[in-house]
């Protein structure tokens, strides 16, 4: 959206700036400048957010791959985690995992480009990603985070799943 302002600021420049009255002149100049430049933009507006995740691991992933490993085994077996991203307002949120797989086993998951239940994820969740061998980000529904899922996206299985997601007891 900042990128699409920062476009139109700039046109408005140029338009501003524009000889109207040698438009037949330096007209096709212009047009031929702006075209460049719409050529050049839209596509980093297009894949701004994969740009972004690509810069950010390339730059941090020290740092978060260094967060993630300094947490304890979880308990029930569930899979090491931090926040890796995160957007949303007035409580309705979504949430990005970057998530540690020693098996892999979340690599079908990224192949397929599917929502689903995977192993070692506490509910279904819209995107596996793979960042690098045993490395993926894992985007949640909105409204899901890796301790509640609402009981429609539950493993049926896991009791303890139930109970730990249940709002009552994540207010105790």
């Amino acid at each position: 959206m900042d990128a699409l302002l920062v476009l139109f600021a700039i046109c408005g420049v140029i338009w501003s700036l524009m000889d109207f009255r040698s438009i037949r002149i330096h007209g096709t100049s212009v047009v031929a400048m702006l075209a460049v430049f719409c050529a050049l933009v839209l596509p980093l507006l297009k894949f701004s957010a994969a740009i972004h995740d690509t810069g950010r691991w390339i730059l941090r992933s020290r740092v978060y791959k260094a967060q993630v490993m300094a947490q304890p085994a979880p308990a029930n077996g569930g899979l090491k985690h931090v926040e890796w991203d995160g957007w949303g307002f007035a409580g309705m949120d979504t949430t990005v995992y970057l998530v540690f797989d020693p098996t892999d086993s979340l690599a079908s998951a990224a192949k397929s480009r599917a929502p689903g239940k995977f192993p070692g994820l506490p509910c279904e969740v819209d995107r596996v990603q793979r960042r690098e061998s045993h490395w993926y980000t894992v985007k949640f529904y909105t409204e899901t985070a890796w301790n509640y899922c609402p009981p429609s996206l539950r493993p049926l299985s896991s009791a303890h799943a139930i109970e730990s997601n249940n709002p009552a007891t994540l207010s105790k």
